[in-house]
């Protein structure tokens, strides 16, 4: 599947569209320095090249991509990826899928547990 640089979030986790036996990840990351190019967030920078190898095959699940923010919108408490989905560290990689019919997060990993090869690569399957 896709890596989906710009993907519009829905009002909230009940609205995202999953099929009954689908996953969809999403990559919460900080938005592009417009000086440098490049996410504010060394951390980020870190995880990015782990996050788009995980799922450069063609056969890897589906992920978007969510910038919160440059720093100052990142950083308050307000912002919509930290109230509406619970995103309170930057990176995080959230999995989603139907549970009873419902679609639900069931799975995180953030910052550093990202950079765990083995641990993300068994968290995408």
């Amino acid at each position: 599947m896709p890596i989906t640089k710009y993907f519009t979030l829905p009002s909230s986790v009940k609205e995202l569209a999953l099929s009954p036996d689908s996953k969809l990840f999403i990559a919460f990351i900080s938005s592009s320095d417009p000086i440098t190019k490049q996410p504010w967030c060394p951390d980020v920078r870190d995880a990015l090249p782990h996050i788009n190898k995980a799922f450069a095959g063609d056969d890897a699940p589906e992920l978007a991509i969510i910038e919160v923010g440059q720093k100052p919108e990142w950083s308050n408490p307000r912002n919509v990826y930290r109230t509406t989905w619970g995103t309170k560290n930057i990176p995080a990689l959230v999995r989603y899928e139907q549970v009873n019919g419902k679609v639900t997060e069931t799975g995180r990993l953030v910052e550093g547990e990202i950079l765990n090869k083995k641990r993300l690569l068994n968290f995408i399957v």
